[in-house]
């Protein structure tokens, strides 16, 4: 999905001022193979930006009213055509300001959840993306932000507390 509605409204108000906004990644780990049996290394669904080319878990920003869990099952099936539960909220971070070739510049609250792959193929279900697929977590494709990098070694550390930025 691109731009939410509402953002676009606000921008037409603030122009490129720095927004503060809510966002989840959501990190979709298959710890087991499709015989039931326990994977050595567990796969994660990365998705390849059509924007920048890097690869990433799925991340997106909340709708108002929406809880964060429901954004990232939301974003999960949005961008890639597949069903996944949260499993636990793994991280919450601010990665920085970023700023968008258009001048828009924006701060992510960010939450992240471990999510649990329940069913579907992946496929590029939107224009965000141009690659989609599941990926051994010890051999993770390139460019991948350390972001994402973070993002992914907080979901794979099972049962852990979330971690927090410092």
């Amino acid at each position: 999905m691109p731009t939410p509605e509402y953002i676009q409204d606000l921008r037409r108000d603030i122009g490129h001022k720095e927004l503060l906004l809510p966002a989840v990644t959501a990190v979709v780990l298959r710890r087991v193979g499709e015989d039931a049996a326990p994977l050595a290394d567990p796969e994660v669904l990365l998705v390849r930006r059509a924007d920048n080319g890097d690869w990433s878990a799925t991340s997106g920003i909340l709708e108002p009213g929406e809880s964060p869990a429901t954004a990232a099952v939301r974003e999960v099936a949005e961008e890639t055509g597949v069903s996944a539960r949260p499993v636990r909220v793994a991280s919450v971070a601010d990665h920085g300001l970023v700023v968008y070739p258009n001048g828009d510049r924006c701060r992510f609250t960010d939450i992240c959840f471990e999510m649990e792959y329940v069913s579907g193929a992946p496929r590029v279900a939107d224009d965000e993306s141009t690659q989609v697929g599941w990926f051994s977590t010890s051999e993770l494709p390139e460019p991948l932000t350390r972001q994402h990098r973070q993002s992914i070694a907080a979901a794979l550390d099972a049962g852990a507390p979330t971690a927090f930025d410092p």
